[in-house]
């Protein structure tokens, strides 16, 4: 949303201040606390064990009070364990009502490779990490809240001389990082959060078209709706909308942070509220219809962080938006779509539309020359009935699969690489059409999926899909993330972006 400066500002609220060597007296000290190691307080081993947190009240007013962040074994820690402790710990600390806290990286008496380096991780991936978890854990999604919300933020205090591998530049470059890529995060968060009065195709539309409209980068917008859809024969998108009382719209948003690179494109599921169409959804409590653009909610905040950090990348967004409803206009199941490349799909069930509309873009992203392409949507049930909330699916190309689950390894939004399994296949074939856009069977409905989106891309573009409908949500607080939208896919995408212009 923008604010009356012209700044763009997020709808929910996170602690975004990190003050280095400042002069202010900490409310609370944070140790992490590592099993089996000196700590400077008695604390037992399950103050030790990791997402753990332990007050240690000061006995005395002169006394410090001591927050003890477990971390496990150090051999053991990765970098999203780190996250998780920095997430844990800024919660603890709002919930004390402290303003501040200053993090002591190790109890005294430890130096050398313990200090230089924890679990193989180098000081300034171990910081970057503390801090993203630090300013996801404070996100709240409070824009409707009134009696309930909750007040106050927890500033981080570091102090240089608990890093002294890196030059004052250096430090303050992972905190500036570190805010970039929460920053994006936090935006793909607040777009999935958002209630249907607030965000519909094409509010969502014209947002996207706002926000990354700006003068100091290379980037351009644009909204391809109403005849344009017709032209481009994007059917798909067309027939899912028709139900629903606000317009379509693809949107592209191109940025050339290096124009001398091969094109990757990011293609994100933009349905703002998927009741099903005909094959209406039911159930005691379909709210989180609403969270079925996290797809495209994932593109927008990679597009944000390579924005911010102005990486030298060569990307494109394509987020198709739509409502699924059911109307008098609505498309019915039976109907037949015909897609620009030559295939006709029969609509057997209406709740299979999220494929209709990335093959419009997938199509879209060809046409536009892409060498690469990653598809990310919410977009079956059947991927967390295999894989639970903690980690979302991928099919497709091996070496981009490879990169992305070695990313998604390091950064925390994992990825489990799954089959094509080409005889599956069979499943959507059609009676009256070249293939059904659900399977025949019950079973593996996230893989015939896939090989429905594998049926809309070109031989000269390689391709990876990724289900991330259990990822995008937590019911209740986890690690960092609050209950609610995760902000899944953003670094994730953001980094591979990155990595790949770097080959």
């Amino acid at each position: 949303m923008k604010s009356k400066d012209g700044k763009n500002r997020s709808r929910g609220r996170s602690a975004m201040k990190v003050l280095i060597d400042a002069a202010a007296a900490p409310a609370a000290l944070v140790y992490p606390a590592y099993a089996d190691e000196p700590f400077p307080f008695r604390l037992g081993e399950a103050g030790r064990k990791a997402e753990s947190v332990t007050w240690l009240y000061g006995r005395t007013e002169g006394d410090d009070d001591v927050l003890a962040a477990g971390m496990g074994r150090r051999g053991e820690l990765t970098l999203e364990r780190v996250r998780r402790a920095g997430g844990a710990s800024a919660r603890a600390l709002l919930r004390e009502g402290r303003g501040n806290a200053l993090l002591v990286r190790e109890p005294s008496g430890l130096s050398g490779a313990a200090v230089t380096v924890a679990g193989g991780i180098a000081a300034a991936e171990w910081l970057q990490a503390w801090l993203e978890g630090w300013m996801l854990g404070l996100y709240r999604f409070d824009a409707f809240r009134q009696a309930t919300k909750t007040e106050g933020d927890v500033e981080l205090l570091l102090r240089s001389e608990d890093w002294p591998e890196m030059s004052g530049d250096e430090l303050e470059a992972v905190v500036r990082t570190a805010r970039n890529r929460t920053a994006g995060v936090m935006l793909a968060r607040d777009r999935v959060n958002e209630p249907p009065e607030a965000l519909n195709p094409e509010r969502f539309a014209e947002w996207m078209a706002e926000y990354f409209s700006r003068d100091d980068a290379p980037v351009k917008v644009r909204v391809y709706r109403g005849q344009e859809l017709a032209e481009r024969r994007m059917n798909g998108l067309i027939a899912v909308g028709a139900g629903g009382r606000h317009e379509p719209a693809l949107v592209e948003i191109r940025y050339e942070g290096d124009p001398r690179l091969p094109m990757l494109a990011l293609v994100g599921k933009g349905v703002t509220f998927d009741m099903g169409g005909m094959n209406v959804k039911t159930g005691r409590d379909i709210s989180d219809a609403r969270m079925d653009m996290g797809g495209a909610a994932a593109v927008v905040g990679a597009m944000d962080i390579l924005l911010r950090e102005r990486a030298k990348v060569n990307v494109t967004a394509l987020i198709p938006v739509v409502d699924n409803l059911p109307d008098s206009r609505a498309m019915l199941p039976s109907s037949v779509i015909r897609y620009p490349n030559g295939l006709t799909v029969q609509v057997a069930n209406t709740d299979g539309e999220g494929r209709l509309i990335l093959a419009d873009a997938l199509i879209h992203a060809a046409n536009i020359g892409a060498a690469e392409a990653i598809d990310i949507a919410t977009l079956t049930g059947n991927i967390g009935v295999a894989l639970g909330l903690g980690i979302a699916g991928i099919w497709g190309d091996e070496e981009m699969t490879r990169e992305l689950v070695e990313i998604g390894e390091r950064n925390g939004e994992r990825l489990w690489p799954m089959p094509l399994m080409d005889e599956y296949e069979a499943e959507l074939r059609s009676d009256y059409a070249d293939l059904r856009n659900v399977s025949g069977s019950t079973l593996a409905g996230a893989i015939t999926a896939a090989l429905f989106l594998r049926r809309f891309v070109t031989d000269s573009m390689r391709w990876v899909h990724i289900d991330m409908a259990g990822t995008v949500q937590y019911k209740q607080d986890v690690g960092y993330s609050e209950a609610g939208a995760t902000g899944y896919g953003a670094r994730l995408l953001a980094d591979y972006a990155v990595k790949r212009a770097q080959r």
